[in-house]
């Protein structure tokens, strides 16, 4: 991983939790290099959540490309709780929603959208 070109945007997170490395390099490049979002930057997300989180703005479509939107990634093999999403809501000052990145061991990634609250789905 340490050599791989995008590792230096996020060395100073991966250092801090080594643990939570692998999800967050594979979503990053994911994000980055498949995707191609704009404006992508690794965000601490500090000792209460432990791990790096991302934020970028998705490429320009016809939806509201515009808006600033949060990637938390995690492992398939870990445990996660209510709590701890209500954590990481608060870590990132409360958005109004943000997409947990399920990154597999096979490479693959499953992204949910999580709100804040009740939303009313879209119709």
């Amino acid at each position: 991983m340490e050599i791989h070109p995008s590792y230096p945007a996020l060395a100073s997170v991966v250092e801090r939790y080594p643990a939570h490395g692998g999800p967050l390099f594979q979503t990053y490049n994911d994000i980055l290099l498949a995707q191609q979002w704009r404006d992508v930057v690794v965000v601490d997300l500090g000792e209460l959540c432990k791990r790096g989180a991302i934020k970028g703005k998705r490429p320009k479509t016809a939806t509201d490309a515009e808006s600033v939107l949060y990637i938390v990634p995690c492992s398939l093999a870990e445990s996660i709780s209510m709590a701890w999403i209500k954590d990481v809501f608060t870590a990132l000052a409360d958005p109004p929603s943000i997409y947990l990145a399920v990154a597999s061991d096979d490479s693959s990634i499953v992204y949910y959208k999580l709100s804040s609250g009740i939303v009313k789905p879209s119709v």
